[in-house]
């Protein structure tokens, strides 16, 4: 019964982490646009590159951008919690081989 919950406890730390981690990159990522952006002279470039950064997140999201980072942070949690389940699986059977 202590393995279940272990595992459970994993996948719900990894699932939880798999979704931010996506997402407080894509914001460091827009922040650091929007702090270049005070810099005298690279005004054009920061906003150049945040509206790239929005773009993209925009295709994934049928035109929404916030819909394309949660498109892209559930897809993360989906495959870090089948990674989870995969090494918890070989734990097991590594486990019982030795």
């Amino acid at each position: 019964m202590t393995i279940l919950i272990n595992f459970l406890r994993s996948l719900l730390l990894t699932v939880v982490f798999g979704f931010t981690a996506p997402m407080l990159f894509v914001g460091a990522l827009l922040a650091s646009f929007m702090l270049i952006g005070y810099v005298p002279g690279l005004q054009t470039i920061a906003s150049a590159f945040a509206n790239l950064i929005l773009q993209f997140l925009a295709t994934f999201g049928s035109g929404a951008p916030i819909r394309g980072l949660i498109t892209i942070a559930l897809t993360c949690s989906f495959v870090a919690a089948l990674f989870d389940t995969y090494v918890h699986y070989r734990y097991q059977i590594l486990r019982l081989d030795s």
